[in-house]
């Protein structure tokens, strides 16, 4: 079994990440949140803004995989379970990983690498775990020159 090693928040470079730009946007970014939580106050049903935020995510990401389907695909699809098309299918599959993994973190204040995995596999409908084979590498390209 291969393991990994997960930095520690705070990293030990962060002024790589205070730039002006960032500081600039984190003011106005913590003024929208604040409103937004303001606002959820007042929704008898959090559930209905989490959901429709998280089936717009779900949507938008799978499109990127060339998963593509229609918000009316999808509103019909919550309320039938009698739908053969496999793009819908897969984005409500992405949108129930999206929720249940909210729930984790909501619960347990940190996800954890077992939370990982859980998610992959109600994604994947697999237990296909972290890749074992090489192929994609993340890099840090503003550190990297």
């Amino acid at each position: 079994m291969q393991t990994y090693k997960v930095n520690k928040l705070p990293f030990d470079d962060m002024e790589g990440l205070e730039t002006r730009a960032v500081l600039k946007k984190l003011s106005s970014a913590h003024r929208y949140l604040a409103e937004i939580k303001g606002v959820v106050s007042f929704i008898p049903n959090e559930a209905i803004l989490i959901n429709t935020l998280v089936l717009q995510e779900a949507k938008t990401s799978s499109e990127i995989e060339n998963i593509v389907t229609t918000h009316d695909e999808l509103f019909k699809a919550e309320l039938s379970l009698l739908n053969n098309n496999l793009a819908t299918k897969e984005v409500q599959n992405y949108n129930q990983a999206l929720k249940s993994s909210f729930q984790t973190v909501r619960k347990n204040k940190v996800i954890r690498i077992s939370d990982i995995l859980a998610i992959q596999e109600e994604l994947e409908k697999n237990i296909a775990g972290f890749r074992k084979l090489p192929g994609t590498t993340l890099k840090d390209i503003v550190n990297s020159r």
